[in-house]
């Protein structure tokens, strides 16, 4: 069975290259564009991962993490954004991973991979 991904991120072209690199390694990506709409996603159905942006209008992804931390726990994390300075923040450390952006998702995959593995274990 694939493993079910939400990727959060507000830039459109980011949700579309993420979805289309990660469907071709056999995932089942779902896409939201707010910290909103990934909580509503939430609600309604159920997943392995989340891929997360920090900066976002309205509700940042730090709060979503602090959200999903609280009501969905077991729900691993990864912090995805362009911001290297983040990682220190005290906000961020509950997630799972911590990925700087970058146009080569091979360090995004391989965490995604790695994250998924040890959920199987």
């Amino acid at each position: 069975m694939k493993e079910k991904i939400l990727v959060v991120d507000d830039e459109e072209g980011l949700r579309l290259l993420y979805k289309e690199e990660l469907e071709d390694e056999g995932l089942n990506v779902h896409v939201a564009a707010s910290g909103e709409e990934a909580i509503a996603k939430l609600e309604k159905d159920k997943f392995d991962l989340i891929v997360l942006d920090i900066k976002m209008p309205g509700m940042d992804g730090i709060e979503v993490l602090r959200r999903v931390k609280e009501k969905w726990k077991n729900i691993p994390v990864i912090l995805s954004t362009a911001y290297h300075h983040y990682k220190q923040e005290f906000g961020t450390w509950a997630s799972d991973a911590y990925v700087v952006k970058s146009s080569d998702l091979k360090e995004l995959k391989t965490t995604i991979k790695d994250i998924l593995n040890m959920g199987r274990k």
